[in-house]
């Protein structure tokens, strides 16, 4: 299942400043662990050491935060978009 991958300006750099890049892919897992393969360095910046999703990176297929479906085993569909959104912190 073909899906698109949004990339957010902080990470670009990695995908050759790429916004947005299709995968192959069922999961979301799978989705992300193809585009580091393709572009190395992303992992370290979206999974932490136990291999979830860093908890100031939110994750959403389409409208949803994969937090409130079934997390990294979020299904995807054909034609779904994986938005990849670093928390913004201010004061």
């Amino acid at each position: 299942m073909s899906v698109n991958v949004k990339i957010p300006t902080p990470l670009r750099s990695l995908t050759a400043g790429r916004g947005e890049v299709a995968v192959e892919a069922a999961t979301v897992e799978e989705a992300l662990r193809k585009l580091d393969a393709e572009f190395g360095g992303l992992a370290e910046r979206i999974f932490d050491e136990n291999g979830e999703v860093r908890r100031f990176i939110n994750v959403f297929v389409n409208e949803d935060n994969i937090k409130d479906r079934d997390h990294l085993a979020t299904a995807i569909r054909t034609g779904d978009t994986i938005s990849i959104l670093p928390s913004i912190a201010g004061g």
